[in-house]
């Protein structure tokens, strides 16, 4: 998902691609063929901490050193487990299990991984908790911030020193200063960047080269471009594009945003349609390009890239289905080479290549 969940190619033994299902509550373990993109099923894991019905999502996060999995469901009684990413195959072994303070839509580490970030819609807070060294999540937050309503995302840029939450209901972005010791956030100035009005700001993705930040719109489907300012990470609007056709006739609903690894490409999810959204980037200005729309599983809620950017993977809310389309090298066109069954309401991929 994001570039430094990947390695050097050279230093890969193995790529393993992790999906959550929220309705069955586990998560599927595939191995992925580097260079096909083909999957084996290498085992499926509970997410054990409650018997309620699941909301239709169940986030994910990987830390920075590609160690350690977390997952949070999102029924009472909240929780977040800690899974240990076996070094040799893959596998996931669970270490512990830590009490969230409410429903977490969205779960991140900072670049160190020492701190679990999270973002909750139905509470519109944020929360940080503390991760000690062997992957276990304190569930003592260190902070807890107000955001007004339906807080969707938060993601911590490559630096360490500046953090971004997308608030949906609010129509604004919050940015803060990151304090890595710590692990407390901090109101940048301005603490928030006004979007437009019922625009829905959800999930956001940085440009590798750490000079852009991409916000995806769910309500209208549009994606708001941002240049981060040097030295203060302050973010100011390049320009806002749609990724719906123009015949398009009714509700928008908008879920996933990604960048590939090299910077080139940015791709978007959109439910209703069930596409994906192709774009290139101008690596000189931030500003994007279409390049095409692409039918993938239905209600795709979440995807993910493989870390050399040759692959998107595309899960089906509705479907019960992840499809693997594979990204063209020149024009970044998506072609649909493998579909394969999942679990009840799969929405959440991380895929990582195991250190060599």
């Amino acid at each position: 998902m994001h570039k430094w969940l990947g390695g050097p190619e050279d230093n890969v033994t193995k790529t393993l691609a992790y999906i959550s299902n929220a309705e069955s509550k586990e998560i599927f373990v595939f191995t992925m063929d580097a260079q096909s993109g083909a999957l084996s099923l290498l085992e499926v894991v509970p997410v054990t901490g409650t018997q309620l019905p699941s909301p239709t999502s169940l986030p994910m996060a990987v830390s920075p050193n590609r160690q350690f999995l977390y997952a949070a469901l999102r029924s009472p009684p909240y929780t977040a487990s800690s899974f240990r990413i076996d070094p040799e195959s893959g596998r996931l072994s669970l270490l512990a299990t830590a009490p969230l303070l409410c429903q977490m839509a969205y779960i991140v580490t900072d670049r160190t991984g020492r701190f679990l970030l999270t973002a909750s819609y139905t509470d519109a807070r944020l929360a940080v908790y503390p991760v000690d060294p062997e992957g276990r999540i304190d569930g003592n937050a260190v902070q807890l911030l107000e955001t007004g309503p339906n807080a969707h995302s938060i993601l911590v840029d490559e630096a360490n020193r500046f953090a971004y939450s997308a608030i949906l209901g609010a129509d604004h972005v919050m940015q803060f200063q990151f304090n890595p010791e710590t692990g407390l956030l901090a109101p940048n100035h301005p603490p928030v960047i006004a979007a437009r009005a019922h625009a829905g700001p959800r999930h956001l993705a940085f440009h590798p080269n750490g000079r852009f930040l991409y916000m995806l719109n769910q309500t209208d489907a549009t994606i708001v471009a941002y240049r981060m300012e040097p030295g203060s990470g302050v973010l100011a609007e390049i320009e806002t594009v749609t990724t719906l056709p123009a015949h398009f006739l009714g509700e928008a609903n908008a879920a996933d945003i990604h960048v590939t690894p090299d910077g080139r490409f940015l791709y978007s999810s959109e439910r209703q349609t069930s596409t994906l959204a192709g774009f290139r980037i101008d690596a000189a200005s931030g500003f994007l390009v279409p390049i095409g729309r692409w039918t993938t599983e239905t209600t795709p809620r979440g995807f993910a890239i493989d870390p050399r950017g040759r692959f998107l993977l595309s899960a089906g809310l509705d479907s019960n289905q992840l499809s693997v389309h594979e990204i063209g090298p020149e024009d970044g066109s998506l072609s649909l080479r493998a579909q394969y069954a999942v679990g009840g309401m799969p929405n959440w991929i991380e895929i990582i290549d195991l250190p060599g």
